[in-house]
Order: C-alpha cells, then sequence, then structure tokens
C-alpha cells in the first residue's frame, strides 16, 4: 500500500503501534519493581520483617532522639591526619592507599553509646573511624572498635540483643532471666563476651588498639584475592583501665585525656593485615582468628589535629564500611551490609535535624588545623 494512504505514524494517536504498548508496559512493570522495591526495603509489605528503620527506631527508643546526632557512637570528636604506606599491602591489594607514599586521613574518636552526654567510664567500648582519601579520587572508609570480636553474628542477633539488654524501667537494668534466655539462645554471643571481658580496655584512646571485627577481601592486580581483617595497633604503650574506687572521673576524661595528649605531639598507630586462609570464618565476626595467622604490617597511621564536632568536618561524614577502594572487597559478613543500611538511615536523620552542640568541646586550634 503506498505510504501517503494512511497519515505518517508520528500522527497516529490512536490505536498506538504495538512496539509502542508494549513499551509502554515494560516501562509499567520496571516502575511497579521499582515501588516494590522500595516497599520491600522500608518493610511498608512486611511490618514484621526487620529493616534498617526498626533497628535505628531501637536505638532511638533505648536512648531518646538527640537532634543532629548519630543514633549510635554518638559522643565523638573530630581527628585528622595522614597514613603513611610502606609498600607491603601492593602485593594483596591494588588500592592505591597500598602504593608507598602518604594518604591523608580523616576520622573520629567515640564512644559505643547512642546518648550524646552520657559520662564516660571505664567499660565503653572505644571506637575509630577513619576516611582514606585516596590520590586517584577514590576513599577507602573504615570504622574499628577496641574490642576483639562483635557480639553478634548478623543483624537479627543484634537487635534481638537490644531487646534483651533493654533496661527494666522498675530497677533501671536489663532483666537477667531475658538476658539469660537470649544468651541460651545464642551461643555464639555467650562465647564472644567471654572473649571481650577476658581483655582489659585501656585508660584511654591514645593508647587502645582498633579492629575492623568484619572480614574483607583484599583484591591485587592479578586478581587473586585474600581473606583479611585489619587492626590499628597503638604505638603508645597499652595501661590497662581499672574501676575507679575513689572519687568519681571528669565526666568527659576519655576525650579530655586525648586533647592533652595531643597537645604533646601526634599520635601514631600501625595499620596491620591479619591474613586469612580458607579454615577462617568471614562470615561471623564473633568468630576471632587464630594468633597463628600470618599479619603483615602495611604503614603508620598519624593522627596530629582534633577537633569539636561541627558542620563541614567529621560530623557530616557517614562512615559506611562499604565506601571502598578498587582493591578492597567486602566479604560474605552479613553485618557489613547490615551496618551500611542502618548507617545510611541514621544518617538521613540526623542530617534533617538541626544539631544541638556536642559534649566534647576541644579548645581553639591554630588556624587551617581544623580536621
Amino acid at each position: 500500500m503506498p505510504e501517503h494512504d494512511h497519515p505518517p505514524s508520528r500522527y497516529r494517536l490512536w490505536p498506538p503501534p504495538r512496539g509502542a504498548v508494549m513499551g509502554l508496559a515494560v516501562t509499567g512493570l520496571a516502575t511497579a519493581c521499582i515501588a516494590a522495591g522500595f516497599a520491600y526495603v522500608g518493610g511498608f509489605l512486611s511490618p514484621q520483617r526487620l529493616t534498617q528503620a526498626r533497628i535505628i527506631d531501637r536505638f532511638e527508643q533505648f536512648n531518646g532522639i538527640h537532634p543532629g546526632f548519630r543514633r549510635n557512637h554518638a559522643k565523638g570528636v573530630c581527628i585528622a591526619g595522614s597514613f603513611d604506606s610502606n609498600g607491603n599491602g601492593a602485593v594483596l591489594s591494588k588500592a592505591a592507599v597500598f602504593e608507598r607514599g602518604i594518604t591523608p586521613v580523616t576520622g573520629r574518636f567515640a564512644v559505643a553509646v547512642g546518648k550524646p552526654f552520657v559520662p564516660d567510664n571505664e567499660t565503653e567500648v572505644r571506637s575509630m573511624a577513619l576516611s582514606f582519601r585516596l590520590r586517584d579520587g577514590e576513599e577507602w572508609r573504615t570504622g574499628m572498635n577496641d574490642i576483639p570480636v562483635f557480639p553478634v553474628r548478623d543483624a537479627k542477633g543484634f537487635y534481638q540483643q537490644m531487646l534483651a539488654t533493654r533496661p527494666d524501667p522498675a530497677t533501671g537494668k536489663p532483666d537477667p532471666a531475658r538476658m539469660q534466655a537470649f544468651l541460651a539462645a545464642h551461643p555464639e554471643t555467650a562465647k564472644a563476651l567471654q572473649t571481650i571481658k577476658a581483655r582489659p580496655f585501656s585508660t584511654g584512646f591514645a593508647n587502645a588498639s582498633y579492629n575492623s571485627l568484619d572480614a574483607f577481601r583484599f583484591v591485587n592486580a592479578a586478581g587473586v584475592s585474600t581473606p583479611v581483617r585489619w587492626s590499628m595497633e597503638a604505638v603508645d604503650p597499652f595501661v590497662a583501665e581499672t574501676t575507679t574506687t575513689g572519687s568519681p572521673k571528669d565526666v568527659n576524661y576519655l576525650f579530655d585525656d586525648l586533647i592533652a595528649r595531643l597537645g604533646k605531639g601526634p599520635v601514631q598507630w600501625r595499620l596491620v593485615a591479619t591474613i586469612g586462609t580458607a579454615d577462617d570464618a568471614t562470615a561471623d565476626a564473633t568468630v576471632a582468628w587464630p594468633d597463628t595467622r600470618q599479619r603483615v604490617t602495611l604503614g603508620t597511621l598519624t593522627i596530629d589535629r582534633i577537633a569539636t564536632e561541627a558542620p563541614g568536618n567529621c560530623s557530616d561524614v557517614n562512615f559506611d564500611p562499604l565506601v571502598l577502594p578498587a582493591g578492597i572487597a567486602p566479604s560474605d559478613d552479613p553485618l557489613l551490609s547490615a551496618r551500611s543500611a542502618t548507617y545510611s538511615n541514621s544518617y538521613r536523620r540526623r542530617a534533617a535535624e538541626a544539631k544541638t552542640p556536642s559534649e566534647v568541646q576541644v579548645p581553639s586550634a591554630p588556624k587551617g588545623a581544623t580536621p
């Protein structure tokens, strides 16, 4: 049939061409799938499913809502310095941070509590979070704690642990029966807590060593993947914390000591990678790897600046453990995706709030010295 017997297809309004119908159907299906995906992640299709929002909700129920603060590790201070790589890591990973040279670092010290104004005490877990700014534009973020293993192996266990340790309104302390029932159902946590309690805390941030706890994988230029865990091992001598028997310590004594220590000069840690084998658990952070595993020192972290949390410094950074450069990959540890999701939820909430002043105030530093 001659072309001019029908108007050009671009003018034909109905019926639409078959290809257009199929295109609309595919587009509609894709939109529906995306919407369903968001609904699933948000928990709207299964209200009882454990989501990152429910975990953060639980933190808020236990600790209250403190506008502008992280929902956990709320009390902290900003730091900055550099990482001096010795080149040893280049055999294990193609990440630029492990090539010989200097990488700028910003970060944060904190205590693992959800209340930003809680007094420091001897049994608080200390944390070190870092952001390595690689010269090729990539970034490596890592959050570490000064305990040897993590108490639970997955997000469900963490959520149930929070329920078990919830203070009883009548006593202000966790219900022993409820905690006993939780430990009976989670023998891995009971064993992990024994490991944690066997090692004393240090007297401060500067002489504490910090562990990734989760396993990762280093991937080298040849594509060889190696399971690893890493640690920041303090150069300052370890001194064990002791329970206060005399007059109570200052409410911010851990942070005050850190500020005073940095006032005397830079503080250093050695970055050490522990090399796993096929026999080592990479999906269970409650299990420590044997002390006989190979350990490789990758370089030295130097922290020489400290500042009060404020807009524009570490206060704005979400230390997502899955922000990784090429050459560092996540393992099969389920905690990694759970941490990433809950950190993101916490960040979105606090970013939408007006932040009240931090408890830890650092004396004014020289111009240009703020992290």
